[in-house]
């Protein structure tokens, strides 16, 4: 089944918006075994939309498309839909009568804008929208079938799960069944893990290896497609011993797995407690942590000791070592995780102290230094890096790099 997204809208072609529905819906396709064929993006114009809908509709089986279904003037895509198709606008009852009840059910007054939202191509059918005023719609042309969506996402998303996705399933002739392991990366660029990883899906039919950046990891994505579920399961699990073997020790996480859900397990398991000082990082290595439900059966305690006299204050690293080795030095950052620990009573505490810029730097520390240190009960280890990038890509690898060093400890524990 040839499946193809059009997503509309002009704040995406303006870059104003990022389009992360055509994404999730390929995303849900390709786990049913229905990969997308093609991805389109087009503005609010009529004529636009229209050209766009007869190109896909001529070479897919399917189109999906999001967007302009809105109660203002620039929301023309079922007055492209009615063009393409060759169908008259028309106030469709189902979906006025769906928008009657939506704005009772919430005691608001509709205002009179709003029903244009209704003006349907003839015979569409209607795709219920449960949780806002554009209802979708569905109709055939030329074979293919088209469906509209609302470009809001949470509305989308639970429009395609409750009532396109069976749509598009039961109108599939042949079920190939595929699927994806993901395995993230981490400490090895996109071109050392490719080499590692050459020839592994050469001589498996049906098997294939991609890569996708999500700095500062990669993704190795091991994707296989056959005749049934079994056939592939046994596909995967037999290429996947080989690419853990060539990336022992830099795999972070696989699945569904992040890096910080593996660290949290890993801390439930292992019944420890954690501490963390962080200066450079401003709290994102803190923010990691408690985005996870549960974190406060291990996290304690966080300090952004920013300045140096709340490193003095909170931490009690000593005057005169700031003074004398400067905030960002493998002496601090040691102060700061012992200190962190001492304050918390926790197991394991970190710290992080670093430059990231745009200024600050000098040659002997450049822009990109950064300390770490992670103190427990056997003593306090310090390394120093060297990363690249703009302030941004150095706070996220400092985060990540720290939420590394965390997960290599609890599996050494």
């Amino acid at each position: 089944m040839r499946i193809a997204t059009l997503s509309i809208g002009d704040e995406l072609l303006f870059g104003e918006v990022t389009d992360t529905n055509a994404a999730w819906i390929a995303g849900r396709l390709y786990g049913a075994g229905v990969p997308v064929r093609r991805h389109l993006t087009v503005g609010d114009d009529e004529d636009e939309i229209a050209v766009a809908l007869e190109g896909l509709a001529a070479e897919h089986d399917a189109v999906v498309a999001t967007g302009g279904l809105g109660p203002t003037d620039d929301d023309v895509t079922a007055r492209g839909a009615a063009r393409a198709t060759e169908r008259r606008l028309v106030l469709n009852e189902e979906a006025l009568v769906r928008l009657r009840e939506f704005f009772v059910r919430r005691g608001r007054e509709m205002h009179p804008a709003n029903e244009r939202q209704c003006l349907l191509p003839a015979k569409a059918g209607i795709v219920p929208n449960p949780v806002g005023t554009a209802s979708g719609f569905h109709l055939v042309h030329g074979g293919a079938l088209l469906v509209f969506l609302p470009g809001v996402p949470a509305e989308m998303m639970r429009m395609f799960e409750e009532s396109v996705l069976p749509l598009l399933l039961s109108r599939r002739t042949e079920r190939r069944s595929v699927r994806t392991l993901v395995l993230s990366v981490f400490g090895l660029s996109e071109a050392e893990i490719g080499a590692r990883l050459t020839g592994i899906d050469r001589s498996r039919p049906g098997l294939t290896v991609a890569y996708c950046v999500n700095y500062p990891l990669v993704e190795v994505k091991l994707r296989g497609e056959g005749e049934s579920d079994p056939a592939v399961d046994g596909l995967l699990a037999a290429a996947a011993p080989l690419i853990r073997e060539r990336l022992a020790g830099f795999i972070v996480a696989e699945g569904d797995e992040t890096i910080d859900t593996a660290v949290a397990r890993l801390f439930r398991e292992k019944g420890m407690t954690l501490a963390l000082a962080e200066s450079c990082t401003g709290g994102l290595i803190a923010k990691r942590i408690t985005d996870l439900a549960g974190s406060s059966a291990y996290f304690l305690l966080g300090a952004v000791t920013y300045a140096n006299g709340a490193k003095t204050r909170l931490l009690e690293v000593p005057g005169e070592l700031l003074a004398e080795k400067g905030a960002v030095s493998a002496e601090v950052a040691r102060a700061m995780a012992r200190g962190a620990r001492r304050l918390a009573g926790s197991d394991v505490a970190l710290a992080v102290t670093g430059i990231a810029g745009p200024d600050g730097g000098s040659p002997e520390k450049p822009v990109g230094t950064v300390f770490f240190a992670l103190a427990d009960r056997a003593g306090c280890t310090v390394k120093q890096y060297r990363f690249s990038g703009d302030r941004g890509k150095i706070r996220t690898i400092t985060a990540v790099t720290a939420m590394d060093w965390l997960r290599r400890w609890l599996l050494s524990c």
